[in-house]
């Protein structure tokens, strides 16, 4: 730069020369990675890293008021464990599997289907199955109880009093009650699965599949050797977030047992939170089992990725 031009810069204004400092700033490689994602840091440190760290320092502590509170030690964690986490924790542990035993084969099968010459008005099919993903858990929960009312003249009582089998009260057994809010995941999640599994379909060159046509495989074990393969990580992004969501499921719960849960019918640990927290004002208590489920999900998960191979070197 020459005399004439380091002194039309550094003649100006001040305000235009910041605006030239920053606009050099913003260009720089140095810094401009810093701003770029200067957003996601902010947010992950004031929405997640510090409500976690005031969570588990609420967790150790007896809450008196908004502004007093007692170190109580390990008191909150040693009151957790009783029959009422037990039970929401097998409620949970219980309503995950067969969630995942569920919403991964059978969104895999739809996808093969409509990713298929086989099936026709593939658009209607996909609008279908993904529709209900857009609808509310609290709307979908209201019309599911209103169907499975414990009244003789609800939809499904109605409908199984004409095959002979006598009205049931579907909430308050275990096993009916499970299966409700095992129905309703299924019905709400089966579309965005299906979603995921058809974009990792059509991302298989379809030469693999003219090759194994050749070596004369059939369909089966093209689907075997070939589709399960390269749907690998797609089946554990869908597993990873299975399991996240099965542990942290309230919405299925509250709007079946809104009122009351007889021997723990449909408790759940973020139920058991709210119940802590909230109904009965102990932030201590339901802090601990905060961190307790967090503790868990995260130990389940890194379980379920070790065994399918994720951290191991290839």
């Amino acid at each position: 730069m020459n005399n004439g031009a380091v002194q039309k810069v550094y003649g100006q204004k001040p305000k235009v020369r910041n605006k030239l400092s920053m606009k050099r700033l913003f260009y720089s490689e140095k810094w401009a990675p810093y701003f770029f994602v200067s957003p996601f840091v902010l947010a992950f440190l004031i929405f997640f890293l510090y409500p976690t760290a005031s969570t588990i320092n609420m967790s150790f502590h007896e809450v008196l008021g908004l502004n007093s509170s007692k170190f109580i030690g390990l008191d909150n964690y040693r009151r957790m464990f009783n029959e009422h986490f037990i039970n929401a924790l097998q409620t949970n542990t219980i309503y995950t599997i067969l969630s995942l035993l569920i919403l991964i084969p059978i969104p895999v099968i739809f996808a093969v289907l409509l990713n298929s010459k086989l099936v026709k008005g593939k658009t209607l099919f996909k609008s279908v199955i993904f529709i209900p993903a857009l609808t509310s858990v609290i709307v979908a929960g209201v019309s599911f109880r209103l169907m499975f009312g414990e009244a003789d003249t609800a939809l499904i009582n109605s409908f199984i009093a004409k095959l002979g089998i006598s009205p049931q009260n579907w909430i308050l057994n275990y096993g009916t009650g499970m299966m409700l809010m095992v129905i309703l995941n299924t019905w709400r999640v089966a579309g965005i699965n299906m979603i995921y599994y058809l974009a990792g379909l059509q991302s298989i060159p379809e030469e693999l599949y003219e090759s194994a046509e050749m070596d004369g495989a059939n369909v089966f074990r093209k689907f075997y050797w070939i589709t399960l393969p390269l749907l690998k990580p797609i089946i554990i992004y869908t597993l990873t977030i299975g399991i996240f969501e099965g542990y942290r499921m309230f919405g299925e719960s509250y709007v079946f047992w809104n009122e009351g849960m007889p021997g723990d019918i449909g408790l759940t640990i973020v139920r058991l939170i709210y119940q802590q927290a909230f109904q009965r004002n102990d932030m201590g208590m339901g802090s601990a089992i905060g961190i307790t489920l967090l503790l868990i999900v995260l130990t389940v998960n890194l379980v379920q990725l070790k065994l399918f191979g994720l951290f191991n070197k290839e």
